[in-house]
């Protein structure tokens, strides 16, 4: 299982990495294996606004659908539009081309709840 150390993970397997006042979300790679082949995402619009525990999107495989849920507060300033033609880019590249969507955060983000990559790890081994 492909964990980036850089990132945090929530028990809903989404990751976020945050870089200044920008969140970028996605799903990780032990979700993507999971959901098998992804066949269609479901995309916020740019100037939605979320709050930390919102569902923001869904994304649909071959074996079953499954929303997606932002662990930050913010407003969305891009959506990768690959994903309309390619959903399959998260399967492939979950960390990297499989981005799902960028935020321009509200604040200081509460990262408490989420977990590094070796406590992500050791989550998706107990379940």
């Amino acid at each position: 299982m492909n964990t980036p150390q850089d990132l945090h993970y929530a028990k809903s397997d989404e990751w976020v990495r945050i870089e200044g006042d920008i969140a970028t979300i996605g799903i990780s790679d032990y979700a993507q294996d999971a959901l098998n082949d992804i066949v269609y995402v479901e995309l916020p619009s740019v100037g939605d606004s979320f709050k930390k525990g919102d569902s923001f999107g869904s994304v649909e495989s071959v074996k079953a659908a499954s929303d997606l849920y932002t662990s930050v507060s913010g407003t969305v300033t891009e959506v990768n539009t690959e994903l309309e033609d390619s959903p399959e880019l998260i399967n492939s590249d979950p960390y990297g081309k499989g981005w799902i969507v960028k935020l321009k955060l509200d604040g200081a983000p509460d990262l408490s709840d989420l977990m590094d990559a070796d406590a992500y790890i050791a989550y998706c081994e107990n379940r």
